[in-house]
């Protein structure tokens, strides 16, 4: 089960905080667990560790247009980043 780093802006940190539990949906099928981190110097920016279950399902799911009314409710900026272990 890969670690992954998944980096973002956001327009509204308390809008996007709201939304954790339909992220949490949105990515089961995915990830078994991520951690939320905000950077200390852009309370915008974020960060989130996951542990991925399904790597293609990860990447199709940040990718999928269907989500993007979901990005945009919690008002993520793209790019959406994501790094992967070496």
């Amino acid at each position: 089960m890969p670690t992954v780093v998944v980096r973002h802006r956001v327009g509204d940190f308390d809008t996007w905080m709201k939304g954790h539990q339909e992220r949490e949906q949105l990515f089961a099928p995915a990830m078994s667990s991520f951690k939320t981190f905000r950077d200390a110097a852009d309370p915008n920016a974020i960060v989130m560790v996951a542990e991925v279950t399904d790597m293609e399902k990860m990447q199709a799911l940040v990718s999928d247009p269907a989500n993007a009314a979901i990005k945009e409710r919690h008002t993520v900026i793209e790019p959406v980043l994501v790094s992967m272990p070496v």
